[in-house]
């Protein structure tokens, strides 16, 4: 199993209230949050391995070479470190809790310098000879899911609770393509939210439609370099003129699977890996009986 952190600890903030402090006051809703969440997981799935997939970097420069518009929106208006994600005021302070108390429970933890979560998530994906199950909040994933390799992404509807188990029949019946075809729909529709343009005139029914009448990406692009192709005008016109996104597209929406990852131990802890610094994390913070609830869940007990 392998968590999108990030994605993980912001839904989590946003669903938890704010109201649930430390004894000093300060808000804890995304450390205990997360905590419920992992809890949930745990005990729902089973998984034998367990890893907290860190963005390192959440907008590496390499992809904003390629498209510098990529996630610029989520810059904070005046950020104190160039590049720097704005992230909510009371989010921030938390982050630093999360690692602090994955570390001691022996939750393996893994980020790489220069890449996102997203691209960890691939990479260990890529090695893995046996099912994985991807959790996360954002649809980017996808396009790793493979039926032929047991890869599904849980996916949070409300909660991790209520989480829907997305395969390739779900992609189909949703978006109209599989799993193996997900990026190359995503790069020609285009995403907002994180500041990709996409083509012209081109939804994402429209990308779909195109991505199961030519094949993938090249085929569509072919068609459109094709005058005898049945494409209408504007669409052709459209997909030549977006000739140059389309040459970088791919690289930035698809995800790396070559990450160099450091050595880790993924297996899910029975016990705490430093009970002492948990101790003190649990009494300094106030985690309570988010945090007994997941030591409990990964001690073979149910919640």
């Amino acid at each position: 199993m392998l968590l999108d952190t990030a994605s993980l600890y912001f839904r989590a903030y946003f669903g938890v209230p704010e109201s649930l402090k430390s004894p000093d006051g300060e808000p804890v809703n995304a450390v205990r949050g997360l905590l419920d969440f992992i809890a949930r997981l745990v005990q729902d799935h089973r998984p034998d391995h367990l890893v907290a997939c860190m963005d390192a970097d959440w907008r590496p420069q390499w992809r904003v070479d390629l498209i510098p518009t990529y996630k610029t929106h989520r810059l904070a208006a005046e950020p104190a470190v160039d590049g720097e994600e704005e992230i909510p005021d009371t989010l921030a302070p938390q982050v630093p809790v999360i690692e602090q108390v994955l570390d001691a429970l022996g939750i393996a933890r893994v980020g790489v310098p220069g890449y996102e979560a997203d691209d960890v998530i691939g990479t260990l994906t890529a090695r893995s000879a046996g099912p994985v199950e991807i959790v996360t909040g954002d649809r980017d994933l996808f396009q790793l899911v493979d039926d032929a390799r047991g890869i599904t992404v849980v996916y949070p509807v409300k909660g991790v609770g209520s989480a829907q188990t997305v395969d390739n029949a779900a992609l189909l019946e949703k978006y109209g393509v599989d799993g193996a075809s997900y990026a190359d729909m995503a790069a020609l529709r285009g995403d907002a939210s994180d500041g990709l343009p996409g083509v012209k005139g081109i939804g994402e029914k429209t990308a779909a439609q195109l991505i199961r009448t030519y094949g993938d990406l090249a085929g569509v692009r072919a068609a459109a370099a094709d005058p005898a192709s049945k494409l209408t005008p504007a669409r052709r016109r459209n997909l030549l003129e977006g000739a140059p996104y389309l040459d970088v597209a791919p690289t930035v929406v698809r995800v790396a699977l070559d990450v160099p990852l450091p050595e880790f131990d993924p297996g899910l802890p029975a016990e705490p890996l430093d009970p002492m610094a948990l101790e003190h994390l649990a009494a300094r913070w106030g985690l309570g009986g988010s945090l007994e609830r997941l030591l409990a869940v990964l001690g073979g007990g149910t919640l």
